[in-house]
């Protein structure tokens, strides 16, 4: 790993890594946990999807997917299936369908900010601290089992699940706009809006190299503000109250001034169970 490059050898890996491998064209990273045996478990739409949006965008998409082989693979099938585990969208596979022919990359944990924003491509890297692998390995084989929540392109897809299960931090949800903890989502925003929030600047320069640092600025604070270990409205919350209450709406951060900051996880926000 480095400045340029996440790519790792399989031989490195260990169990609990949160690992991705770009799809065609780079157009998404898929994003999963490696829980040893040469399994992956990871977070799809369901119904053999990757990701998807339910809109024309999902053309884009699925063209940049994997090609779907023919042959069932062995090693995959052989594990057992479900009719919860289909629709839930927490899959296992094994390391080779998870990558599907594309390079192995691991996700970085605990980066200084000057890495982080030296990474122009979000979904690579993040301040946020990891939990022990033996904690990590445990959410995801529990989600396996119990779901996890509904999937969503921006607020919860492949890498939303993947950092849940390296952090056990999750966005508070305050209405229905907004992101999610995955980098690629707020790079997918923080592009454009830098091209938006720049604009302006021609009155000032018409300078194109000004201009281009303006929106390079604009793009990077974004990531930098958007990033899980950045912000202010995430809570810690256990893998078996995820799955009990927040998918029913029962669970809701109790005390903002616990939730994590830049790099570390302070003590667990604490959540309230209510009513339904």
């Amino acid at each position: 790993m480095g400045l340029l490059s996440n790519r790792v050898g399989k031989e490195t890996l260990k169990a609990g890594d949160h690992i991705y491998s770009w799809r065609a064209a780079w157009v998404y990273a898929h994003h999963g946990i490696y829980v040893g045996d040469d399994k992956v478990i990871h977070f799809t739409r369901g119904r053999d999807q990757e990701v998807g949006t339910g809109t024309v965008i999902d053309y884009l998409l699925v063209s940049s997917g994997p090609a779907r082989s023919t042959t069932p693979c062995s090693v995959c099938s052989s594990n057992e299936v479900t009719a919860a585990t289909e629709t839930n969208g927490v899959t296992s596979s094994c390391l080779s369908c998870f990558l599907s022919g594309g390079a192995l990359y691991r996700f970085e944990y605990a980066v200084n900010p000057a890495l982080f924003l030296a990474k122009a491509r979000g979904g690579t890297c993040t301040l946020a601290a990891t939990d022990p692998d033996e904690v990590v390995v445990r959410r995801a084989n529990y989600l396996l089992s119990n779901g996890f929540r509904c999937y969503s392109l921006f607020k919860n897809n492949c890498e939303d699940f993947a950092i849940y299960c390296k952090t056990g931090l999750l966005v508070a949800e305050q209405g229905s706009v907004g992101l999610g903890q995955s980098g690629q989502a707020v790079s997918i925003i923080g592009g454009p809006l830098a091209a938006v929030v720049s604009t302006p600047f021609r009155l000032v320069t018409t300078n194109i190299y000004g201009m281009v640092v303006m929106a390079v600025g604009v793009y990077c604070v974004s990531r930098y503000a958007g990033d899980i270990g950045n912000r202010r409205d995430v809570l810690k919350l256990e893998v078996e109250d995820l799955t009990a209450g927040l998918a029913s709406g029962r669970i809701r951060p109790a005390n903002i001034s616990q939730l994590a900051t830049p790099g570390q996880v302070q003590a667990p926000a604490v959540t309230t169970l209510v009513a339904a």
